[in-house]
């Protein structure tokens, strides 16, 4: 029997505008499990990374963030705010894109997401969207239940993703030069390439000019999405760091020698 053919779809700013990991962050604030002050770091960060797309640099920097922070966390805690998440993920979900899920899964083609993001929330997201599954990051949990703080498989960035879209295809029987992928940022080059039927989704530049000179399909209909989302970035840092700055000041100095934790 011949090898399927699959859809592998990145989340962030491809399947949804904006960044699952603010929704994330701001649940978790929310919750009392971040800081004001890195609450208002990471808004900002999110404003330039609508403005730029992402960056070799700034994702190791946030990897390495958010696994000090879930350093001993229990993860029942942490699976407790997936339902919060999820409904701020939800209203952010292109039509266009949940379109081209359906006319895959018409097609006979499995449907999957692939992203940087926790695999409890990926698996989550692709249930309720009615897709075949998700690949996401996975944290090391030790047998007390809590996380170490390690990695428990590939971060899901970058070659990271092929590594695993690799493995899931040989154990499933997955044609990847039949298959198609869809991202929005040059990062995810090396998922793109590892299929027949690459597609650049609202790409960054960087992306675009490969996409052209590969002759790759190119999906543009973020305006207002982006719009919208840069809007409510912006709103978000100013909300949490206050007004020229004076909260997060106050906030620096209340937190100094004190990490930002999950409640535990």
């Amino acid at each position: 029997m011949a090898a399927r053919a699959a859809a592998f779809f990145d989340l962030d700013k491809t399947l949804m505008a904006g960044s699952s990991g603010m929704v994330w962050a701001r649940v978790s604030y929310e919750a009392g499990g971040i800081s004001r002050r890195l609450m208002a770091r990471w808004a900002w960060d999110h404003l330039r990374y609508r403005l730029r797309g992402a960056s070799d640099e700034a994702a190791t920097e946030l990897m390495g963030e958010v696994q000090e922070l879930l350093r001993g966390t229990r993860a029942r805690d942490l699976e407790r705010l997936g339902p919060r998440v999820l409904a701020g993920v939800l209203p952010r979900i292109y039509p266009q894109m949940l379109d081209e899920v359906h006319a895959h899964q018409d097609a006979g083609r499995a449907t999957f997401i692939i992203s940087a993001a926790g695999v409890e929330l990926v698996e989550m997201l692709a249930r309720v969207l009615g897709m075949e599954g998700g690949i996401g990051t996975r944290y090391e949990v030790d047998d007390g239940g809590r996380f170490t703080g390690e990695l428990d498989g590939p971060f899901m960035y970058g070659e990271g993703k092929v590594e695993a879209m690799r493995r899931f295809a040989g154990a499933h029987d997955v044609d990847l030069e039949e298959s198609f992928a869809y991202s929005d940022s040059a990062s995810d080059l090396p998922m793109l390439r590892a299929v027949g039927n690459p597609v650049a989704v609202n790409p960054d530049e960087a992306l675009l000019r490969v996409a052209r000179e590969e002759g790759w399909r190119v999906m543009r209909f973020e305006r207002l999405g982006r719009r919208l989302a840069l809007a409510g970035a912006a709103a978000t840092a100013l909300a949490v760091g206050g007004a020229g700055g004076t909260i997060a000041v106050r906030s620096r100095v209340r937190s100094r020698g004190r990490k930002p934790r999950i409640r535990r």
